[in-house]
């Protein structure tokens, strides 16, 4: 499993507003320039992020983007999920049809993929947006000397 680019990305954008104070709203282009992300593959991502109430977008003069929920309520499976929509491992665990042996999901492969995908969904929804945000401070803590 590979994750796209836009997904990476999204991953930048929740993490940086996920350290800024609560209800922070911060403009497109300046979103752009502070994590290196060309600003029309931003707006794109957004689209996906405020259609999954991740994001909300603010229109007009005073617009720009903020979290939609707190980040403790944001994990990596949520943003995932909203790029590259649902996760699939192996093809049939998402429709067993498109199995040419045509065992209906009753195979070893089968058993062994639906296992690591669950465990792997798990393990996604498991970390949030905030914990990431302390870890990430404090990796860029200035130094004190």
């Amino acid at each position: 499993m590979k994750l796209n680019q836009a997904t990476d990305y999204a991953f930048r954008m929740v993490l940086y507003l996920s350290t800024l104070p609560a209800e922070t709203k911060i403009t497109g282009a300046t979103l752009a320039e502070k994590q290196h992300i060309p600003e029309r593959f931003l707006l794109k991502i957004m689209r996906s992020l405020t259609a999954a109430h991740i994001m909300k977008s603010y229109r007009g003069v005073e617009g720009g983007f903020a979290l939609e929920r707190d980040p403790a309520e944001i994990s990596l499976f949520d943003v995932i999920e909203a790029v590259e929509g649902e996760i699939e491992l192996q093809r049939c665990l998402h429709d067993m049809d498109s199995c040419t042996r045509e065992c209906g999901g009753m195979c070893s492969i089968y058993s062994a993929f639906s296992s690591i995908q669950a465990d792997l969904a798990k393990r996604l929804k498991s970390i949030n947006f905030a914990d990431l945000a302390k870890q990430e401070l404090a990796f860029h803590k200035p130094n004190k000397h």
